[in-house]
């Protein structure tokens, strides 16, 4: 798959995403890497043949105090090479992307990983609002 097209998926994703979160995402960029660095890899304790599919960077929402400003994006970053890898069609790129947004998403939130996980097991089992459902 080519770029703009994983891209494609990506912003497919992120509208996906519950209006009422979307709206709250202030001052964060999601972008699209090839593979984490190696240095990505050692400091989140990640060693081959595992991979990374996604990595917030960034100061979580709760965590931030009244003087929290003028400073440079939160970054969401999905890694394409590893999620293409361990899929087996585009179907399941899609699904993956997705959860992988909704994970990394989780933490800008400030989400505890046990938070995040039962939302993505709501993901997989289809329980999540359309965004259309989101808009009253």
């Amino acid at each position: 798959m080519d770029r703009k097209q994983f891209e494609q998926l990506v912003a497919e994703a992120l509208a996906s995403i519950p209006r009422r979160f979307r709206d709250a995402m202030k001052n964060i960029a999601i972008v699209v890497e090839d593979e984490p660095s190696r240095e990505v890899l050692a400091e989140m304790e990640i060693d081959p043949p595992d991979s990374l599919y996604g990595l917030y960077q960034g100061t979580p929402l709760p965590e931030r105090t009244w003087g929290f400003g003028n400073v440079l994006p939160d970054r969401i970053t999905l890694f394409q090479r590893p999620i293409e890898e361990d899929c087996e069609d585009e179907d399941e790129i899609r699904a993956v992307i997705g959860e992988t947004l909704i994970h990394e998403v989780g933490h800008y939130f400030g989400l505890s990983e046990e938070e995040i996980e039962e939302i993505e097991e709501k993901y997989w089992r289809g329980e999540t609002l359309t965004a259309d459902e989101d808009e009253e």
